[in-house]
């Protein structure tokens, strides 16, 4: 999969940029002459599809920078205005004009245009049916998982489900994200009927979506809305297909052991050896480069980003396996035989999961290290939280307890109540999925945000209010398309 990656560009929803089609010149309607006739073709169209995914615009950046909003960091890089809407975004003084919230804004719109290309024409294709039938549910997942990336971020959004003729709208209103949601859902449980289970993929075609992918998110769609029984069903579901914990965590960060049995989906990445770091036609991953300590020599480039918080270190278990690979500490063991200093960094910590050291790859703009999305570890402790809150603790401590045991932790203690076990639960996701893009939209979901509420101003983010729970649309868009709507407060 990291290969099959081909940009495809074109008349970017709200006329943001332009791009070329199939390698056709752009035009500025799209019409069913431009549209896939080959099984070829028709893959080559969902591969674009899965790219704006790779892009800065969502998991290179702004999606594993949401932990620094979240408190488990702080931008770091150079100080002063390095990283400036980052840092405006993590202190919530963002304004509709900062670049980041742009960026979340405009990175899904590719990505859905695309998936509605192949859903509108794939149907039409006498082409070979598993081909059909998969390229389909791959398009389905990915404009869910756009639009669940979308709905998050702002709540309502336009709701575009057709691609673009010469008789569009082309200046949408924004919906209610309750239908987003049935949308999405519908999306999901189509994918799950249409896709292959991940032990079907085999050679250029592994890290396609799977039907534990779907699963996965639509179980984390219903974790979202609180459909408790829904959770634990999907994810029982999930634990038939033959999924399973790494024994070590740190397999999960190993550009060797990509894609793995505890992988139900994530980003491919690979070494470019060519293309512009900063073009979206790079297909190398930023997280080594902009997470390694600036100027230490650890990996190539090392600018420095996301350094974690001592607030956050200090949440850490004694005997917690995962400290040491998630991070970087003075007196941790050496990294690619290199010692580190608290020197390196303003809080005196780096993310350590994410570095692909120099005697893998010495230079800046070639990392392969591809990006979680989904693993097995949040599928349990996603089913563990959803069996508390509908009353069944003794049962919610089983996966649970099989996260906390890879971690080298005991079992959680006996008999908490509803509360305190879902304090537990909360703690080991934030552990677990330390700077994988999760811990905000934790913060945002849990009783309907008051969760991020109560602790956001507990660490020292005084700026926080309800209005933060959604960040503001972007005021080039609204200034673009009067129809669309600022959300309250900003």
């Amino acid at each position: 999969m990291k290969k099959i990656f081909f940009l495809l560009t074109l008349l970017i929803f709200f006329g943001s940029c332009t791009k070329e089609f199939l390698e056709k010149a752009p035009l500025d309607t799209i019409n069913t002459a431009n549209y896939p006739k080959t099984a070829q073709e028709l893959v080559t169209l969902v591969n674009g599809a899965y790219q704006p995914l790779q892009w800065p615009k969502l998991y290179n950046m702004r999606i594993w920078t949401t932990d620094i909003m979240a408190g488990n960091s702080i931008v770091g890089a150079g100080g002063g205005s390095d990283g400036i809407e980052t840092q405006d975004m993590a202190n919530f003084v963002t304004a509709s004009d900062n670049a980041g919230v742009l960026d979340l804004w405009r990175g899904p719109w590719p990505g859905i245009l695309m998936a509605n290309m192949v859903i509108e024409v794939a149907p039409k294709l006498e082409i070979d049916e598993n081909i059909k039938n998969r390229s389909l549910g791959e398009a389905y997942f990915l404009r869910a998982h756009y639009y669940f990336i979308l709905v998050r971020f702002f709540g309502d959004v336009p709701l575009i489900t057709k691609p673009g003729t010469s008789d569009t709208d082309l200046k949408p209103s924004r919906v209610s994200k309750i239908l987003v949601y049935e949308q999405i859902i519908s999306d999901l449980e189509n994918a799950v009927s249409l896709l292959p289970q991940k032990s079907e993929y085999s050679g250029a075609d592994v890290g396609r979506a799977s039907k534990g992918s779907a699963l996965g998110i639509l179980a984390k769609v219903h974790l979202t809305l609180e459909n408790w029984q829904k959770v634990v069903d999907l994810c029982s579901e999930i634990e038939t297909l033959g999924y399973e914990l790494n024994e070590n965590y740190a397999d999960n960060f190993n550009p060797e052991k990509e894609n793995s049995n505890e992988s139900l989906f994530e980003v491919q990445y690979m070494s470019d050896g060519g293309y512009d770091f900063w073009s979206n036609e790079n297909q190398a991953a930023w997280h080594s480069t902009f997470m390694g300590p600036r100027g230490a020599g650890f990996v190539g480039g090392g600018w420095g980003w996301n350094q974690p918080t001592q607030e956050f270190v200090n949440d850490y278990q004694n005997g917690d396996k995962r400290k040491d690979v998630t991070i970087l500490y003075e007196g941790c063991s050496s990294f690619d035989a290199k010692n580190y200093s608290a020197s390196y960094s303003n809080t005196g910590y780096n993310v350590r999961k994410f570095l692909v050291p120099q005697s893998i790859v010495s230079t800046y703009d070639n990392s392969p290290l591809n990006f979680p999305v989904l693993r097995f570890a949040d599928v349990l402790l996603m089913k563990a939280e959803a069996l508390n809150e509908l009353g069944n603790s003794a049962q919610a401590e089983i996966p649970l307890n099989k996260v906390r045991n890879r971690a080298g932790l005991p079992n959680i203690g006996s008999n908490l109540g509803i509360d305190d076990f879902r304090s537990a639960v909360l703690h080991e996701r934030r552990m677990e999925l330390a700077f994988e893009g999760q811990r905000w939209f934790d913060l945002i979901r849990v009783n309907n945000g008051q969760y991020a509420l109560n602790f956001l101003p507990s660490i020292g983010k005084s700026n926080f209010t309800e209005k933060h729970l959604l960040l503001p649309v972007p005021q080039i868009e609204i200034d673009r398309n009067p129809n669309l709507t600022q959300n309250t407060g900003y």
